[in-house]
């Protein structure tokens, strides 16, 4: 039998959603954030030569610019002010919960309650600072070796540095009003967005290349085919679920005796998400990147590094699949899912494992479990990940059709569907709760006496 929320739900329609005013007030002002980084990635920044870097870009956008460039919104293609994006911010948050499983003091931190999180925000807003001072620097002499600065210097650099920093950190803080305001995660709508906001241009080019000939009717309806069924493969997993059943133990409260519950505790197949995804990429990007942006000006050193582990290359696979499966790992067993913080809180809570006692062997039981589910998540997040790549080389796809933009969209839209949902739950409720304050009245009160008890 279905529950009265999920009853709630099958009932939702656009009525209902005209009459939740604060959720309509909320979308709005998403869209408007959302509007204003999109105005943002079309300010360039001052000292760039347009018609040089437009010409390189063009070069670059079947490489390594079309993946950047995507992740950007555009941005770094037209040289923006936020062409950095959101990630040194993402990159700090991610150094930041892995050093807050590893330092005791951070970890502290972490179970203060508001003050501590407010701490940890600090710190990764401090480390967004110094990364993305780094990369901009990084950037800024990239570009006067590539050529594409009207007068190189001292002042572009530190012009270009400050206009870039600037940027990402005006990004974190839209991302934080959105997440406060708004609706969904501010930081992944803005990821999202920048992602949604090229696939139009990039699957027009693609097109365009069929209808010369250059990629033949075949290869453009596998490729449309593959995605789909890519979309609906993490759809699926991002759904899958391992249950734990937990029982709970009669309690006496005063004279009263409460019989026992079950309930289960949830595992996700891919409990780290899309973090192992985006680091393994971030990594792999940065030689790349200082690469493409030198105009091809590399040392010895970094002509070896380019040649085994460009984009496509068995050494870059290799490597590429590697690093999600240390992520994802790492990620889930010292962030998103301690096992030792879980069994803690069920001993807490007066909860077991049917057959496993409290306590160290709960922990040991479920990293048991999660060890086992995490062959399968790694697996799955390896694939999806990796099968867009390969196809690309092989078939020399013009656009970057990957794994990891796939795995943020799918995951953005559901996250921003849910919760979208519980705010009109929410005001269902609300909307209930009067409704029965309002019979009440009308049956318990009299016109003129007093209500009754």
């Amino acid at each position: 039998m279905a529950s009265a929320a999920e009853q709630m739900a099958a009932n939702m329609s656009w009525s209902a959603f005209g009459k939740a005013t604060e959720l309509r007030n909320r979308i709005l002002f998403t869209l408007g954030l959302l509007i204003v980084y999109r105005i943002g990635t079309f300010i360039p920044v001052p000292g760039i030569e347009g018609d040089a870097l437009r010409d390189f870009m063009e070069q670059a956008a079947a490489g390594i610019g079309g993946i950047l460039s995507m992740f950007t919104g555009g941005a770094l293609a037209r040289m923006g002010i936020f062409a950095l994006g959101i990630m040194p911010y993402i990159s700090a948050s991610i150094i930041v919960q892995l050093l807050t499983a590893m330092v005791p003091r951070l970890e502290q931190l972490k179970k203060e309650g508001e003050q501590g999180r407010k701490k940890i925000n600090q710190y990764t807003r401090y480390g967004t600072v110094l990364l993305a001072t780094f990369q901009a620097y990084g950037l800024a002499v990239s570009l006067e070796a590539g050529g594409l600065v009207t007068d190189p210097g001292l002042f572009f650099r530190a012009s270009c540095v400050i206009t870039l920093v600037g940027g990402t950190m005006f990004l974190m803080w839209l991302g934080e009003q959105i997440t406060q305001r708004g609706v969904g995660n501010g930081i992944s709508l803005i990821i999202f967005v920048g992602i949604i906001a090229e696939v139009p241009a990039a699957m027009a080019q693609f097109l365009s290349q069929g209808r010369t000939g250059a990629i033949s009717p075949a290869v453009i309806v596998g490729v449309v085919v593959m995605m789909i069924v890519t979309i609906a493969f993490v759809v699926f997993m991002e759904r899958a679920l391992r249950k734990i059943h937990i029982q709970y133990p009669r309690r006496q409260v005063g004279m009263k005796v409460y019989d026992g519950g079950s309930s289960h505790l949830p595992v996700k197949v891919n409990p780290a998400g899309v973090i192992p995804a985006i680091f393994a990429s971030s990594l792999l990007l940065l030689p790349t990147t200082m690469a493409t942006f030198s105009g091809g000006n590399t040392g010895p050193v970094m002509s070896t590094i380019l040649a085994y582990f460009g984009p496509g290359q068995p050494a870059y696979l290799l490597f590429f699949t590697a690093m999600i499966v240390f992520f994802t790992y790492f990620y889930t067993q010292n962030v998103s899912f301690k096992t030792e913080d879980v069994a803690d809180n069920l001993k807490n809570q007066n909860g077991f494992i049917p057959g496993i006692r409290p306590g160290k062997r709960t922990a040991e039981y479920l990293d048991y479990v999660v060890t086992r589910i995490l062959v399968l998540g790694s697996g799955y997040l390896a694939l999806v990940c990796l099968m867009p790549e390969i196809i690309r080389a092989e078939l020399s796809i013009p656009f970057y059709f990957g794994g990891t933009s796939v795995l943020i969209v799918v995951s953005v839209t559901m996250d921003t569907i849910q919760q979208v949902q519980s705010h009109l739950l929410a005001h269902q409720y609300e909307g209930l709760i009067e409704k029965s304050q309002l019979r009440g009245k009308k049956r318990g009160g009299r016109k003129g006496g007093p209500a009754r008890r």
